[in-house]
């Protein structure tokens, strides 16, 4: 039986909407709010605002699904990012905007649990990977579309805003042709926390915490180090699509890797070559490879890491788990554009790859002091 049924194909639909919806307000909000000569470190606050709003949403997404099932909770979640989108046409201050990408982030939050926990339950142990490879490579490829539109169409607030908020009410039509089964109803609540305290898991969780790190910091704050060199907002967006679109290209080839070798030598590979994309971009030679490399290997390191907490549960802990990955990652979100802002503001905008370095370098070190390292169950198959 094929991995990739009716329900699946529409939900994976509604997310490609979605995305480019995501990807369009996640550069241009740091733009706008750049244009009107905002200091840097409220432009970080607006981002992070969106992190925490992803927080709240991914504490509440479980019980959302389990009380009104995986359909009504998409439906509910496009409404809340809809709503939040339109409101920033009729914000006047730093602070109405500040409220705006907050409800937009619980929105976000729960659309990609959401999604996630739907595509988890309807695998198998076998296809499970084909799917999440999907997902993961369907998002990328919204958010670059996303990005190339900046170089099409006008990117003034007013003219922005109807179009996407459109495309979040479209959205929502796929799940309107299909049902995707919700868990037993009877079937009692599984805690999110007890995740948290999974020996066997916490190295998916710290890594989803440093990709959190990692891409909420090149998200939030890329297009304001590439405005600062004096780019305007169409390049901005070609730049965000090769960065992003080196992520999509290095989806299957690292999770075959990972199926093949196993997710630690991977993931320690993957956070090295971060480290030397880095160094590259803060040398200021070859933006281009440089760029693309970091694309590769910080994009990719989300899925990998979320895989190996996720073999380590059953069936009916996915969804708590895949909370618990999201928190994490959106913690990671929450922290990294904040303080690196706030330091770019105090030092320079090379401080962006300073901190994204320094993350990854901690993770490195967790992941070489791992020296009881099984198998995982795929690998071992």
């Amino acid at each position: 039986m094929s991995a990739y049924s009716r329900p699946v194909i529409l939900l994976l639909c509604g997310l490609l909407l979605l995305t480019v919806s995501m990807a369009v307000l996640s550069t241009l909000v740091p733009l706008w709010l750049t244009h009107e000569s905002l200091p840097t470190w409220q432009v970080g606050l607006v981002s992070s605002s969106y992190y925490a709003g992803n927080l709240l949403g991914t504490l509440i997404a479980g019980r959302l699904i389990k009380r009104l099932g995986f359909n009504n909770s998409y439906q509910l979640s496009c409404l809340f990012f809809a709503v939040a989108t339109a409101g920033l046409a009729f914000s006047g201050n730093f602070f109405a905007w500040i409220g705006w990408r907050f409800i937009a982030g619980i929105g976000c939050a729960l659309i990609w649990v959401v999604v996630e926990s739907a595509l988890l339950r309807s695998g198998t142990l076998k296809n499970r990977g084909q799917l999440l490879a999907a997902y993961m490579i369907v998002y990328y490829i919204g958010t670059v579309a996303g990005q190339l539109l900046l170089g099409k169409v006008p990117t003034q607030l007013l003219s922005v805003i109807p179009w996407v908020t459109a495309l979040i009410v479209i959205a929502m039509l796929p799940l309107l042709f299909a049902h995707i089964v919700n868990q037993d109803s009877a079937q009692s609540h599984v805690a999110v926390w007890p995740m948290f305290r999974r020996r066997s898991a916490r190295l998916g969780l710290h890594g989803c915490i440093i990709s959190g790190v990692v891409l909420g910091s090149l998200y939030g704050l890329m297009p304001l180090f590439l405005a600062h060199r004096g780019l305007d907002d169409a390049d901005v967006g070609y730049w965000m699509a090769l960065l992003i679109s080196s992520g999509i290209i290095g989806q299957w080839p690292v999770g075959r890797l990972a199926d093949r070798y196993g997710r630690l030598i991977v993931l320690r590979v993957q956070v090295f070559v971060v480290i030397l994309a880095c160094m590259a971009m803060l040398s200021g030679y070859a933006m281009a490879p440089a760029l693309f490399i970091l694309g590769c290997a910080g994009f990719t390191l989300y899925p990998v890491a979320m895989s190996w907490a996720c073999e380590k549960v059953n069936p009916d802990e996915l969804v708590a788990m895949n909370q618990a990955l999201l928190m994490s990652y959106t913690l990671g979100s929450l922290a990294g554009p904040s303080m690196t802002a706030m330091l770019m503001q105090n030092y320079s905008d090379g401080v962006l790859f300073i901190s994204i370095a320094a993350v990854a370098l901690v993770y490195l070190v967790m992941l070489l002091r791992k020296a009881d390292h099984r198998s995982t169950p795929i690998a071992a198959a």
